[in-house]
């Protein structure tokens, strides 16, 4: 039909499997195994839902100020939005406008590509080296901007800062997006580098560590001026972005500090510990500093796991795209769901052997 011409196409991101099955276990989309934090479940209960005829603060004034203070920052340094690819997408809509093609690795985070296309970005990756890390004279060429996570997903692997420092240092005339995610399980967060690079922008989220994936909360650390410029952006979309019970739980969320700690360091340990019996097992993979591990096996096809998996009810991560198609993402769910997938694994992988 004629009028298809001025459609918008584009080949959109595509999400985890998301089954709904009784004693299956889910490990393919990096949620958190363990609930939030008891005060948000405590305020869940006393809502008024009166308040929900009226509009949300359209500055999400309490949730800034709750992240500016725990991460010792102006409120005016701090951006939030509907989970992270809101605060992406809105990043790339804002700082990538250039001619120049912006930069990003070419095992990364799929949604990179898909901005790109639709807001019609010219892009270019630079592979990630034999042993899936960022090199970063890679990133020295002209461009129009730069974007990576860090630690990586889905390898798991996290890049020094000095790495980080020297793409943010040779990039001085762009915008340099710092996508941290899974920092919360391993690494150092690049914020401490916003005192000396103002073109730096370093975004979080609440979905992984702080197990609030359904609510939908993401954020933003830059300067200033680039909040400013994010902010005139999302009020020129959207100005109710968050809806109001996001914004009281995500506060309620950031006081519980101890108990954000304590989950993240339960899934280190249970992440450590799995690291060794996969090994065992005859897995290999990076030394992940996230909530998953990015695995392949030395003689059985990564597909071939999956779909054995899958036929138990066990869902990981697959993906057929060059360079990762033997490896599988496996969600570090609780020590109990991990039991299970190694103990099948076991059985499963000595069949195969005889």
């Amino acid at each position: 039909m004629k009028f298809e011409e001025n459609i918008r196409k584009v080949v959109p991101y595509v999400a985890g499997e998301q089954p709904n099955k009784p004693n299956m276990i889910k490990l393919n989309t990096n949620e958190c195994p363990y609930p939030p934090a008891p005060g948000v479940e405590a305020l869940a209960k006393e809502l008024d839902v009166d308040s929900l005829r009226l509009y949300p603060d359209q500055n999400t004034t309490p949730l800034v100020h709750a992240l500016a203070e725990y991460y010792h920052v102006k409120p005016e340094q701090v951006f939030v939005g509907v989970g992270s690819d809101d605060v992406l997408s809105m990043a790339f809509m804002t700082f990538f406008n250039s001619d120049k093609p912006i930069l990003f690795p070419d095992v990364t985070y799929s949604f990179y590509d898909v901005w790109a296309d639709l807001y019609r970005i010219p892009y270019k990756t630079c592979p990630l080296d034999e042993n899936w890390h960022i090199d970063p004279a890679d990133y020295r060429q002209e461009n129009g901007g730069i974007i990576f996570p860090n630690p990586n997903a889905p390898t798991g692997l996290f890049e020094d800062l000095s790495v980080v420092e020297e793409i943010i240092k040779s990039n001085p005339d762009v915008i340099v997006i710092v996508d941290e995610a899974y920092i919360d399980f391993g690494g150092e967060s690049a914020l401490p580098l916003l005192e000396k690079y103002e073109n730096l922008l370093v975004v979080q989220t609440f979905s992984k560590s702080r197990a609030m994936a359904g609510l939908r909360i993401g954020f933003c650390i830059g300067s200033e001026k680039l909040i400013r410029y994010l902010n005139d952006v999302k009020f020129s979309f959207n100005s109710y972005t968050m809806n109001l019970p996001a914004q009281v739980l995500g506060v309620e969320a950031v006081k519980d500090d101890a108990y954000f700690k304590g989950v993240t360091g339960r899934i280190i340990a249970t992440r450590e510990r799995v690291k060794k019996e996969m090994t065992a097992l005859g897995f290999t993979f990076p030394d992940s500093r996230t909530n998953f591990l990015f695995v392949s096996h030395r003689t059985v096809p990564a597909e071939d796991i999956f779909r054995a998996l899958r036929e138990r009810d066990i869902y990981v991560r697959h993906w057929n795209k060059p360079r990762i198609e033997n490896c599988l993402r496996i969600t570090i769910g609780t020590d109990e769901q991990m039991d299970q997938m190694l103990a099948f694994l076991k059985e499963y992988l000595k069949d195969r052997m005889e």
